[in-house]
């Protein structure tokens, strides 16, 4: 149990920071000392507001690579393997979905909010 657990964080990690790279990104920059509070506001901005469709997109696209990544892993690689092993893929990929939308909620609205409040770039 606790080594599916560990193998669907494995999973979804990547795409949760994929994802949120949006709001991320700029206090990254300003923390490593590239840019000031005013421009990682104004990035943020920019990012958010126009581009957060692309990057919910990226961090999807990024899911579904590391979920072929885990099954070519686990050894199913063809469609008939795919067939047998239906319902474990089907239960895999709705568990990695639920628990990658809830940990970029989590990450995104809690931790990168609080942790951009905290730097002064936005209130």
């Amino acid at each position: 149990m606790k080594e599916k657990i560990r193998d669907i964080f494995k999973i979804v990690s990547i795409p949760i920071i994929g994802a949120s790279l949006c709001c991320l990104s700029p206090l990254l920059i300003f923390f490593l000392g590239f840019s000031t509070i005013s421009f990682a506001a104004s990035l943020t901005d920019v990012l958010y507001g126009q581009w957060k469709w692309a990057f919910r997109l990226v961090g999807l696209l990024l899911l579904v690579v590391f979920l072929v990544l885990h099954f070519r892993k686990r050894g199913i690689c063809t469609i008939d393997q795919a067939v047998r092993e239906r319902n474990k893929i089907i239960n895999t990929v709705l568990i990695a979905l639920i628990v990658g939308v809830l940990g970029y909620l989590f990450f995104l609205y809690v931790v990168v909010h609080y942790l951009g409040v905290w730097a002064g770039v936005w209130q």
